[in-house]
């Protein structure tokens, strides 16, 4: 089960990386770079979402859950739920020489 999420989340990924990539700027010229915005609103002009938007907000939301069902399942299976400094030892301490 954790095999098939983990690959899962792999492909999730990368198909986010994909598409985020693909997609293009909102006032992304030269003026947007030093504050410029021109005639634009605050956060852009509202647009129906396109295919590329719809596949961005489904990979985000798979890639989430499928992180949230991975950390929990870990939580679960940790053998001592203790610190993981645990099982080391401490060096010594050195401590000033005296004047």
């Amino acid at each position: 089960m954790v095999v098939l999420i983990t690959v899962l989340h792999i492909l999730v990924c990368a198909f986010l990386i994909i598409v985020v990539l693909l997609q293009s700027g909102q006032a992304g010229d030269l003026a947007a770079a030093f504050g410029g915005m021109g005639s634009q609103t605050a956060f852009g002009t509202r647009t129906a979402a396109t295919m590329l938007t719809k596949a961005t907000t489904w990979a985000a939301v798979i890639f989430m859950l499928t992180s949230i069902t991975l950390s929990v399942y870990t939580a679960r299976r940790s053998h001592a739920g203790g610190s993981v400094l645990e099982g080391t030892r401490s060096a010594p301490v050195k401590s000033a020489p005296k004047k």
